[in-house]
């Protein structure tokens, strides 16, 4: 029972999400940036991008913004990029979801105790929201995460991420960001931090699969340690 209320609210949700043109800068370019030509027959989703994943997930993970070919295309989070193919891989390895492979909506792709979602809804220019638009949208999360009652640790991918979940639980000072630094946050829930799986981090080296392996490793082991007491 408590799963299909959180289902039908998280529902509500998304629709509220997928509705909303708050932020004029980034409702024009999501819906005016042109299409990459392998995806020129595709018609792109250009719409603010709801999370997405296990109603029950007591892992949550945040990601700064959808990607202008990706989720700003496709529809869902981190789906159809690069990036979404390093994180789905580490999720797959760590049990947290059914494939190693997000395509597109309807591809199989079921998250297991996990829900992905981002700072940011709408695909922002130069992959940088103001810090304005940033507060603009902390609202949908802010209810994403009071819906997800069973959620136990936040990873956050990237400082934006951070700085967002932060920002909700009202963390001054805000906690150092590195990879793989961890806090526990007021309402206990842990906040375990990582480099973004975004090409300048992955081509560079600067995050490699095993450390990424190790964010969700690390996640996978405190949801459990909570479950348990």
């Amino acid at each position: 029972m408590l799963r299909a209320v959180t289902s039908d609210r998280l529902g509500s949700l998304s629709g509220a999400i997928v509705a909303c043109r708050r932020c004029p800068r980034l409702v024009a370019w999501r819906e005016e940036v042109p299409p990459r030509a392998a995806f020129r027959a595709e018609a792109y989703w250009r719409r603010p991008v709801p999370g997405f994943g296990d109603p029950d997930a007591t892992v949550v993970v945040v990601g700064l913004a959808p990607a202008a070919h990706g989720a700003n295309r496709t529809g869902r989070m981190f789906t159809g990029d690069r990036s979404g193919d390093w994180l789905y891989r580490a999720m797959w390895r760590a049990g947290m979801a059914s494939q190693p492979e997000s395509r597109a909506p309807g591809d199989g792709l079921e998250l297991l105790g996990a829900w992905v979602t981002a700072a940011v809804r709408c695909a922002p220019p130069a992959n940088r929201p103001t810090p304005e638009e940033r507060a603009s949208c902390l609202c949908h999360l802010r209810e994403e995460l009071s819906l997800l009652r069973r959620a136990r640790v936040i990873v956050a991918l990237g400082g934006v991420a951070c700085g967002a979940v932060s920002s909700l639980h009202g963390l001054s000072p805000r906690p150092r960001f590195a990879h793989l630094a961890e806090c526990v946050l007021p309402d206990g829930k842990v906040l375990v931090c990582s480099y973004h799986p975004s090409q300048q981090n992955t081509f560079t080296g600067r995050l490699t699969e095993p450390m990424l392996d190790a964010v969700f490793e690390r996640a996978r082991a405190l949801s459990e340690a909570g479950q348990a007491g």
